[in-house]
């Protein structure tokens, strides 16, 4: 999908489910990383992760654009357009939007071992085994498959 079709695709939503049309910009933005979508106050824009639509399809893609209409059409009208904001909470509700964007990414988990006393170590980031030792007993770590 490209942003032309993104844009025709918010603009028809925002009709369809506020009966307001939607006059910014809708970009796809590749730097966000664990959001699916992000409304920008300044602008009025609005940013989508195209992972969305690219792991889950366009149900999922609709359900987020919703979101992101509602932090959008509530700011306009000067209401809580903010996630705590029961005004948001209701509309989001109302049509339909996701309250949560789903996972991007599955982080996978490095596990290190000592050779002494075998000691278990969880890490989401690689680390340097000739520079840190075992907690326990000193001891010399190794990576484990």
């Amino acid at each position: 999908m490209n942003e032309q079709a993104l844009q025709k695709l918010v603009e028809d939503i925002s009709l369809k489910y506020f009966n307001r049309r939607f006059s910014h910009k809708a970009h796809w933005n590749s730097r966000l990383q664990t959001t699916g979508g992000r409304y920008k106050l300044r602008t009025h824009d609005l940013d989508f992760n195209p992972k969305i639509y690219q792991l889950y399809g366009q149900e999922e893609l609709e359900k987020v654009i919703k979101h992101e209409l509602c932090h959008y059409h509530l700011h306009i009208l000067g209401l809580g357009f903010q996630h705590k904001d029961r005004d948001f909470k209701v509309l989001l509700e109302k049509v339909g939007g996701a309250r949560y964007a789903p996972k991007m990414v599955e982080r996978k988990k490095l596990s290190y071992s000592c050779k002494n006393c075998g000691q278990i170590y969880q890490r989401a980031r690689k680390i340097n085994t000739k520079k840190y030792s075992c907690g326990k007993c000193r001891g010399k770590l190794f990576p484990v498959q």
